[in-house]
């Protein structure tokens, strides 16, 4: 370990004592603190300690939770160089426990009064063991995920035990597919040291799921995905204490901008018998202690911190003094078969140790208090009652007079239930919201403040920020080459030539809207289209957290609303006898609805309205619907087509970069999920739209490559109908409030970029539709003269935009429209979804209603007749 000053410890040493924000360097000079300067380290995070447990009500208390450790398999991978717990097929009886065996495991640990059942494994094994794939295969399992998901419903339903999942790396789309089986999961992170992974002989050296970056997108993933996490640091292994110092901030980086890491651990390196570092040294426990001390300060009170009690010898106090506050699971019937040598301490003496620090030991559950009293969106409603059985509702805490005992594990009652606000398509015109902002704004979203930092520096200038910044904006010289390149050769524009268009001002501006509208009528002619549809939010109930949606409601808000499906029908009926041919349905992603919800809705309009098309469910929906059925999207989008869809919206783009995704949204699938939803559903034969909602977080050369990405998918596929291009609206979007984003694009950039996205997507995608909602008429008037030959539909329920803020009205009658398209002097028809002509009766019916149905219609006072 190298030295540092003194006058440099006792300069950290005073920051930390007043209570100061540390840095990485301040941190690692702390963590070399010993002697008389680790007894003043300890007592500072001994203090901020305190203050987190005072915060909850827990003075004076450490907790544990008791648990049996189930090793469902343990074949990975990897090729960690200090591993025991991963082998080889052959010292292995099978490659898998099999469900009576954890069943027994499990059952015995609920006799003696333990709730958690810890499922540990290696990392996907039947990537790299044949016997691994031969087994699931054989037992009728997709991948060994499948097998850990049946399993922790199992123990649910048998023994009554909460699983947490240790199953290695996870996607966000697996994250999905476990949440509903587990209250909790977890992962060490261990370092972020690259040396160590890429360098050979080091540690994690050919084992691809000690990347360090995909360890950090796991947790983020979960925090995304409001998954209570368990994750940690491993000290002792060949990192710097450098790196070590790096691997807290970088912990505390994601805690703070999703709300999700439960519990870090600190555990010290134990040299292991046949592995490749069984002769280095252990981990030094004032090391270990000083790890621990540092830890506290940099993640400061309200984060609960862990030592592993039969890793600290008896070391027990020092641990308690360095600042941690649980000892993790303790078993009192199954070995710690990642550390064998080390067996558990019995729980008694634990309580006893833990009484000479100064501390109470009690009890907690796998998923921490804190997650337990927060309820949704951190614990699934599939769980809420195994949860509820064993938890104290007042603190939390486990409650320690009741065994565990099976419960059925199955899908929420309700769902379609008819409740709240159900009028609130047609009172968003009226009397409008209840709130500008929901009640958990200051913390539902992560932490606003992290959310800046995440911001590049070049766009994280706030509401003021120009769309322009840090996107290479093209000076005059540019536009003028770029126009002439655009009229020679439109699709064949390269990314830096379409960035320059997008700055175009003036006559350069009128001029890309003349090439861009000279290609609109070579490609589909002079007529302004329109479908007369119906929009049918079927709940606004929604706890995925996208911080530019002021939609989504917690079920407890005022503007909250479910449709029952006979409702949904009605509107359905309503929409058709008024001559529309196609509603659209979206909705929240409600916690509470079943596993067929999206199946049942879409029948439920087809058994009503047979011709009707069926335009629903995004691809965060499917993806929704494919995790609560346990259903690959294939098979998912198969069955949706079964029970009636016959197209979807290809909303939930957003900006398909990650990038600005998870500044924009906490929740929402990644950009790879919604590409393959898309391009799945277009190989089953399900056709979308595309769409892009700009003027945030993101800059114009976001906008450039999101375009060129949706054409590359169409030239794959050629599943798009039409490219719909959606401003952000700005009033009521929480990103807004928290002076994150701006307020929305200007005339002059909505101008350019649908002039652009005609130009780009020329010879691919035809018809590029305005938003008449969020631009307002004389906006929408001005694109139709720069490439747009569709004004979407009738909508007759807009509420999504207006409870955003959009001041533009909820449904357009057909007269509307036309009188909208008229000043063009281009001819203005009805289309079907397809872009075909609908049929004389539909334009009869539609004709007769003016394009919207009498019960959303707006009552005018008579003084305004």
């Amino acid at each position: 370990m190298s030295l540092v000053s003194d006058s440099a410890l006792r300069r950290a040493l005073a920051r930390a004592r007043d209570g100061k924000s540390l840095d990485v360097t301040e941190a690692a000079v702390l963590l070399h603190a010993r002697g008389e300067h680790l007894d003043t380290l300890l007592e500072h995070a001994s203090r901020v300690r305190d203050a987190g447990l005072a915060a909850v009500g827990r003075e004076g208390v450490i907790t544990y939770s008791r648990k049996v450790f189930i090793p469902l398999t343990r074949l990975c991978r990897d090729k960690c160089g200090y591993c025991t717990f991963a082998t080889a097929p052959h010292r292995l009886p099978a490659a898998f426990l099999g469900p009576d065996e954890v069943l027994e495991i499990a059952r015995q640990g609920a006799a003696m009064g333990c709730k958690e059942a810890l499922f540990t494994l290696g990392d996907r094994p039947e990537d790299r063991w044949r016997q691994a794939r031969e087994w699931l295969d054989a037992h009728g399992y997709d991948d060994t995920l499948s097998y850990v998901r049946a399993m922790a419903v199992r123990v649910l339903e048998e023994t009554g035990l909460l699983p947490h999942l240790n199953p290695g790396v996870l996607g966000w789309r697996d994250l999905q597919r476990l949440k509903p089986v587990a209250p909790s999961m977890g992962m060490m992170l261990e370092t972020t040291s690259r040396r160590l992974f890429e360098e050979k002989g080091q540690p994690h050296y050919g084992s691809p799921d000690k990347d360090p970056a995909v360890r950090l997108r796991v947790l983020e993933d979960a925090g995304r995905s409001n998954v209570p996490f368990t994750t940690g640091i491993l000290i002792g292994i060949g990192e710097t204490i450098e790196d070590r110092a790096e691997s807290i901030f970088a912990i505390r980086r994601v805690a703070r901008e999703y709300g999700g890491v439960q519990e870090v651990i600190v555990q010290n390196f134990r040299a292991k018998p046949d592995t490749a570092m069984r002769g280095l040294p252990d981990a030094d426990l004032e090391e270990l202690a000083a790890t621990i001390a540092v830890a506290r300060l940099v993640l400061g009170p309200r984060m609960r911190l862990q030592a592993p009690p039969n890793l600290v010898d008896a070391e027990y106090e020092l641990m308690i003094r360095a600042g941690i506050d649980d000892w993790g699971g303790v078993s009192p019937l199954t070995p710690d078969h990642v550390n064998p040598e080390r067996p558990w301490p019995q729980i008694d003496a634990l309580a006893a140790r833990t009484a000479d620090a100064g501390f109470r030991l009690r009890e907690r559950l796998t998923i921490y208090p804190e997650y337990v009293l927060a309820g949704e969106p951190w614990l699934d409603p599939r769980l809420f009652a195994h949860v509820q059985a064993l938890a104290d509702p007042e603190t939390g805490l486990a409650r320690e007079d009741v065994t565990p005992r099976g419960l059925p594990w199955q899908e929420p009652d309700g769902g379609f239930a008819s409740s709240g606000r159900v009028d609130l398509h047609v009172e968003v015109d009226t009397t409008g919201r209840t709130h500008d902002r929901r009640d958990d704004f200051d913390h539902v979203y992560g932490d606003w403040e992290a959310l800046r930092d995440r911001l590049d520096p070049a766009a994280a200038t706030g509401p003021a920020a120009t769309a322009g910044a840090g996107s290479g904006a093209g000076t005059p010289s540019d536009v003028r080459q770029a126009l002439r390149q655009a009229e020679r050769d439109p699709a064949g524009l390269s990314e830096d030539e379409a960035v320059a268009l997008l700055s175009a001002d003036g006559e350069a501006l009128d001029e890309l809207a003349a090439i861009a509208d000279d290609l609109r009528r070579r490609t589909v002619g002079d007529d302004v289209t329109y479908v007369v549809n119906r929009n049918i939010n079927f709940t606004n109930v929604c706890y995925t957290g996208c911080r530019f949606c002021a939609f989504a409601q917690r079920r407890t808000d005022a503007d909250a609303f479910t449709l029952s499906l006979a409702q949904v029908a009605d509107r359905a009926e309503e929409a058709w006898l008024a001559g529309a041919t196609e509603v659209c349905m979206q909705g929240g992603i409600h916690p509470d609805m079943p596993g067929t919800a999206y199946f049942d809705l879409a029948r439920a309009v087809k058994e009503r309205t047979p011709d009707m098309h069926v335009h629903a469910f995004s691809p965060m929906e499917v993806v929704n619907g494919a995790s609560r059925a346990d259903l690959s999207i294939e098979e998912w989008l198969h069955a949706a087509k079964e029970a009636g869809v016959d197209s979807l919206p290809g909303t939930a783009a957003e900006i398909l970069d990650d990038d600005v995704r998870w500044v924009l949204t906490k929740g929402k699938l990644p950009t790879a999920e919604w590409i393959e939803v898309i391009t799945t559903a277009h190989r089953v034969g399900i056709p979308t739209t595309s769409t892009m909602m700009y003027g945030h977080v993101d800059t114009h050369r976001h906008w450039v490559r999101h375009i060129k990405l949706i054409r590359r998918l169409q030239e794959e596929t050629g599943g798009f109908s039409e490219f719909v291009l959606l401003p952000f609206v700005h009033t009521s979007a929480p990103i807004y409030l928290a002076g994150i984003a701006r307020p929305g694009p200007t005339a002059r950039e909505n101008r350019a970029v649908h002039a652009l996205a005609r130009i780009l997507l020329h010879g691919a995608i035809s018809n590029i539709q305005c938003s008449w909602v969020k631009l307002g008429d004389d906006l929408c008037r001005e694109v139709l003269d720069g490439g747009v030959n569709d004004l979407g539909g009738t909508l007759m329920e807009e509420t999504i935009s207006r409870m955003a803020g959009s001041e533009n009205g909820s449904y357009k009658t057909i007269s509307e429209l036309r009188a909208m398209a008229g000043a063009t002097g281009r001819p203005v028809r009805q289309r079907t979804t397809e872009y075909g002509v609908p049929g004389e009766e539909r334009l009869a019916a539609s004709l007769a209603s003016d394009g919207v149905c009498t019960s959303v219609r707006r009552v005018l006072p008579v003084a305004e007749i």
